[in-house]
């Protein structure tokens, strides 16, 4: 037998002048005729965490089930979205929700809601790190951590650590997450310039320009199928390139700026795309294969004028159950799971070996607060998400447990889908067979 295609290393990057850039999985990194090659390279798995404050709108609100804005019903055909939750309806046959969850370790108080989240305990090793350790081990960053807007909010204690991150390496090492998009972007693709300032930004200090001609040389190496798949990528790269440049642009030639980060984004909603743009671009190119996202800060004072809520998120959580204040709350609700469900579409639409990212991921999305106007800790919002690489059960369901459940639990059946096969996680009772 003659064989002679000849494959690319999966560790390929394209350079060119101090850049560097890596590339997404390409059937070109399979080798011909080997095991690896009749299954479509052997998808790696993807973990991410999305978390929001504030609980949700649900059942226990003195409008009673009627009230309820955020828990679906049935599953398989029968399976039906609420109003919160609907964004999810494309995607509806990789989604499980949980209902009855508790975690006594937040104690539903801003300071302690997020940094217990994944560990359901007192600050310990998250999740999230044993996962990474797991399945990230051989990739630029074992796992990335973002948020959209600064976490030293008042109400959560001005960056305590419980309140200022959702992932800890260990009980001593919170993993704070960065919020400035240019700050994320130099850390998955490097940078020669981290301490350059607006007016220094020009037009040639594109990755891309400077890695033109090595990436037209690739090109000619490539199937038809791969130069799509590499053309989309490059061509997010160079939307989220787009995007830093207008904020790096800007004319401050009559402003007194002290030293700090530029990069963030003056509107909210285009500042929360941008994060989850850098996100489905570093899963993309396997710079890292597990993310946990702060979607809005804890106790956060955000307002949402783009959806008509004028209203600061923190304030007007605690609704005392007045039907207008509830409304608004429920649009920020709905407004941050239609985020995440654009963020889900890209991953569909992105290819990853014989199926998408979204077949070859995990997400777990949702709250550490039940009712934000009790502060309580039950029943916390929960959705999974994704295909799992065939570990996860699609069809689309509602889990309800018949008694309250540890949020525990939930995290020890994910830790199992990852191959960290173990029995007991903080105050886990079982794992969730329904998952």
């Amino acid at each position: 037998m003659f064989i002679f295609k000849k494959h690319i290393s999966r560790r390929t990057v394209l350079k060119g002048a101090g850049a560097t850039v890596a590339l997404p999985f390409l059937e070109a990194m399979v080798p011909a005729a080997t095991a690896q090659a009749q299954t479509a390279a052997n998808p790696k798995l993807r973990a991410g965490f999305f978390y929001i404050p504030h609980g949700a709108v649900q059942h226990d609100t003195k409008f009673g089930p009627e009230g309820d804005k955020w828990t679906p019903s049935g599953s398989g055909a029968s399976f039906k979205l609420n109003r919160i939750t609907a964004p999810l309806e494309p995607f509806k046959k990789y989604v499980s929700t949980i209902g009855n969850l508790d975690n006594p370790a937040g104690a539903g108080v801003h300071v302690r809601n997020a940094g217990t989240w994944l560990c359901c305990s007192n600050p310990a090793t998250t999740i999230d790190q044993f996962i990474a350790k797991k399945i990230s081990q051989d990739t630029a960053l074992p796992s990335l951590e973002v948020s959209s807007e600064t976490l030293r909010q008042q109400a959560a204690g001005n960056g305590a650590l419980t309140a200022s991150t959702v992932s800890f390496r260990d009980a001593n090492t919170p993993l704070p997450p960065e919020y400035n998009p240019k700050k994320v972007f130099n850390t998955l693709f490097g940078s020669t310039t981290f301490k350059e300032k607006v007016l220094n930004a020009r037009e040639s200090d594109s990755l891309l320009d400077l890695i033109l001609e090595q990436t037209k040389a690739l090109q000619n190496q490539l199937g038809a199928g791969d130069r799509v798949a590499l053309d989309n990528y490059l061509e997010s790269v160079r939307e989220i390139e787009r995007r830093i440049s207008i904020v790096a642009s800007t004319d401050i030639s009559n402003m007194t700026i002290p030293e700090r980060p530029v990069g963030v984004l003056d509107d909210f909603d285009k500042q929360v795309d941008l994060l989850f743009d850098l996100i489905t671009v570093a899963y993309q190119a396997d710079i890292t294969r597990v993310v946990s996202y702060v979607m809005v800060a804890e106790g956060t004072n955000q307002t949402y004028n783009h959806i008509g809520v004028p209203a600061s998120f923190h304030p007007i959580s605690h609704h005392a159950n007045e039907p207008d204040k509830i409304e608004q709350v429920v649009k920020i609700q709905t407004w941050h799971m239609d985020r995440f469900a654009a963020f889900l579409k890209k991953m569909a639409e992105t290819r990853d070996g014989d199926g998408s990212l979204l077949d070859h991921s995990i997400f777990l999305y949702g709250s550490n607060m039940g009712n934000s106007d009790k502060h309580s800790n039950w029943p916390i919002p929960t959705v999974v998400v994704g295909g799992g690489a065939g570990r996860m059960k699609l069809g689309g369901q509602h889990i309800e447990p018949k008694q309250r459940l540890p949020l525990a639990n939930v995290h020890l059946t994910l830790l199992n889908k990852f191959g960290i096969e173990q029995d007991k996680f903080a105050d886990s009772t079982g794992m969730i067979s329904e998952l």
